[in-house]
């Protein structure tokens, strides 16, 4: 956008295009990765001073804080999770801070950093809600598909999932076998997908709005922007929550027998 004032077409195709290198399937978008990277260094940061500050005597603010929200988590894990939560809490907890970062990088004015990035660093693209970009969240997604299939057999062993795979839903007629295994594929491909899109729709969509809304005058910005803004902030904890509670509720369905 270094030349004249663009359109509203080309200001709006400017703010959803990714700065990528690559082509076709090894296109890479460098700024979701790195936007990605930086969170999550910031997540592990933050933890890790909680912890070095913690104390058997009276906590103080941040150790409250992390107290409170490791026991939200922990609390979530035991109604879902019958099985060993060694790795599971660690796994939520870190779901749940992850995707509620990258959701929060939407409160940001659309303007700001693409600007700076432009300015200071000679970036033509930068988008840096992570979540709004469908490669983050089916990135995600297929992780924990994998870990769904992990703990399957964790929880059933080989045989026991292989045998689960043919004979649900329908029976164990070996007739019955292709039709049990497709429809078994199918589903555990859909919770990767439903996972990956319910959260790229939604911070999609409240992007494309944010954008739509710098688009107005500047005096008359404030007002929509800040009820979406309000409104927004009710969706990042929940869309974080939600991706959470369904990994949870996907790795204890497959671990245990049905």
């Amino acid at each position: 956008m270094a030349g004249g004032a663009p359109t509203p077409t080309e200001y709006v195709k400017h703010h959803i295009t990714n700065l990528s290198v690559g082509d076709g399937l090894w296109t890479f978008h460098l700024d979701t990765l790195v936007v990605s990277f930086v969170l999550g260094v910031f997540f592990l940061s933050f933890f890790v001073l909680a912890a070095r500050r913690a104390t058997a005597g009276v906590p103080g603010k941040l150790q409250n804080f992390v107290e409170m929200l490791v026991d939200f988590v922990d609390t979530s894990v035991k109604d879902s999770f019958h099985g060993p939560r060694e790795f599971v809490a660690p796994l939520a907890l870190t779901i749940f801070a992850w995707v509620f970062l990258w959701n929060i990088m939407d409160l940001i004015p659309v303007d700001y950093l693409p600007l700076f990035s432009f300015k200071v660093l000679g970036l033509d693209y930068t988008r840096v809600v992570p979540s709004a970009d469908i490669n983050a969240p089916f990135g995600l997604s297929i992780t924990v598909l994998l870990i769904i299939i992990f703990y399957a057999i964790k929880g059933k062993g080989v045989g026991g999932y292989g045998k689960e795979l043919l004979h649900h839903p329908f029976g164990s007629s070996p007739f019955l076998w292709p039709a049990n295994l497709l429809l078994n594929i199918v589903e555990l491909i859909a919770k990767p997908v439903s996972l990956a899109l319910r959260l790229f729709g939604n911070l999609y969509a409240a992007e494309l709005i944010f954008v739509l809304i710098a688009l107005l005058p500047w005096w008359v910005q404030f007002l929509p922007g800040g009820i979406w803004a309000i409104f927004h902030i009710l969706v990042i904890p929940l869309q974080a929550f939600i991706f959470m509670t369904l990994t949870i509720v996907y790795i204890s369905l497959a671990y245990e027998d049905h």
